[in-house]
């Protein structure tokens, strides 16, 4: 893939366009603890172009993600003990949905049982694009053969840990084959794959590849993959097919990283910082 001709055929803005132009991305993310995965997927996706964006949280923590998100929107669902999603909050997250162009599941969300039975559950019944990270990724660890149903179309971006867990490999083995587990999970499970990394591998079902070259270690940092979920979910809601708006989410993402490495330095890199420089590296869409 080259990234220069998929930067070149971004969608340009009519003058006359309106927020709905845009894409309505809703975010699955939060429970206690994980407030700030909730916060830096949902402000990426609205900093990333998206005409709206809500993020569906537990009712407890519905306080400090209002407060935190001021241009998105935040819904309150029935939560577990851990402040997570529950399971009664399923029908109505499914039906919200109906009104979205693209999900973003798992920051945050913890790995509580019920909860993860939610995402398998939404996966399975939703028909909009999802990109699923974190926790996400884990609740189909030992269930990754009921990706083979889901009605979505799927990303999932995992760091090398958690392919590891989701394949039944360890670490070494996925650092060591990065590409070809990347395309055979992306073949196998009809899914594009996001291996994160350096030199993040995206893989297409088909087998179209993109090795990407932005970024630094400095953003090897928590919250770092939750911007990047954001991102890509927005492209996507945009319009963007799934595997062009991976490459791209990617691309930006690290050149945000390049772009905050040079004030911030590699030990003091935060993953806001890459969140604040987005408008700066996203100005080559437009």
């Amino acid at each position: 893939m080259n990234i220069n001709d998929a930067i070149r055929g971004f969608p340009k803005r009519a003058v006359g366009a309106h927020k709905g132009d845009f894409g309505h991305v809703l975010v699955i993310a939060g429970s206690s603890g994980g407030t700030g995965a909730a916060y830096l997927t949902a402000q990426a996706a609205a900093l990333s172009g998206s005409g709206l964006v809500t993020l569906a949280a537990g009712r407890s923590i519905f306080p400090v993600m209002a407060v935190k998100l001021t241009e998105v929107m935040v819904r309150p669902f029935f939560e577990t003990r851990d402040w997570s999603l529950s399971l009664l909050a399923e029908k109505d997250i499914i039906n919200f949905s109906d009104k979205t162009d693209a999900l973003a599941i798992g920051p945050g969300i913890s790995q509580n049982k019920e909860t993860q039975n939610l995402v398998r559950n939404l996966v399975a019944k939703i028909e909009k694009p999802i990109v699923l990270d974190a926790d996400g990724i884990n609740a189909f660890v030992g269930h990754v053969d009921a990706l083979k149903s889901a009605r979505s179309r799927l990303i999932f971006t995992p760091h090398a840990g958690e392919m590891a867990r989701l394949i039944g490999q360890d670490v070494k083995y996925i650092e060591q084959n990065r590409k070809d587990v990347a395309l055979k999970f992306a073949a196998e499970y009809n899914t594009v794959l996001v291996l994160k990394g350096h030199n993040t591998v995206v893989a297409a079902p088909a087998g179209d590849i993109y090795v990407n070259e932005t970024g630094n270690v400095g953003m090897a940092t928590g919250g770092s993959g939750d911007v990047l979920t954001g991102m890509i979910a927005s492209f996507i809601g945009q319009g963007i097919e799934l595997f062009t708006a991976a490459a791209l989410g990617v691309y930006f993402h690290g050149l945000a990283g390049d772009i905050a490495l040079k004030n911030k330095g590699v030990l003091s890199l935060l993953a806001t910082d890459i969140l604040n420089k987005l408008p700066e590296a996203l100005k080559a869409l437009g």
